[in-house]
């Protein structure tokens, strides 16, 4: 099973609990994981990811250390197709107000939908469902309507039986 990731869970862990200095692991097992056929994001993901300072280091390890094909091209025909329908089904849902609209169609969300629904893989991502909301667009009620399995990073991690051991440094 494939995995692609939402840029929030980049994001989140390099600001938290996955920080380059406290969990190195975390980022080396992307990595590993990535070169095994698991884990990947967008082109898109990327682009949302290098508009960080130069001297980020999220922005420094996407530049420095992932491999190009770590970001998947959302130019195939199928995939844009996809996303078309995405695109039409958020600005026809009379729930949402145009602002969330808006930004949805500036994200890589609609692409990381697209992507996974004609390729079967699994959305990972930081944010919860809220069907009710009007003023913003959640990835995972997109996933929903579109049939497309996601989960959190926690759940991908266990999934791919990833584990960060301790070792006392005597």
């Amino acid at each position: 099973m494939s995995y692609i990731l939402d840029s929030d869970v980049l994001i989140t862990a390099k600001n938290s609990y996955y920080a380059f200095d406290l969990c190195p692991g975390f980022w080396r097992s992307l990595l590993a994981q990535h070169h095994r056929g698991h884990v990947y994001s967008l082109d898109r993901n990327r682009q949302e990811l290098l508009q960080g300072r130069e001297d980020d280091k999220l922005v420094a390890w996407v530049h420095n250390d992932v491999p190009a094909n770590f970001f998947l091209s959302c130019s195939n025909a199928d995939v844009v197709a996809a996303y078309t329908e995405v695109m039409l089904w958020v600005q026809r849902n009379p729930q949402f107000h145009d602002g969330a609209k808006a930004k949805f169609a500036t994200g890589a969300d609609g692409w990381l939908v697209a992507y996974a629904r004609v390729y079967g893989h699994i959305v990972v991502t930081l944010e919860e469902s809220r069907p009710e909301a009007r003023n913003q667009i959640k990835l995972p009620d997109v996933c929903i309507q579109f049939g497309v399995t996601y989960q959190n990073v926690f759940s991908m991690l266990r999934a791919l039986s990833v584990e960060y051991d301790y070792k006392e440094l005597t």
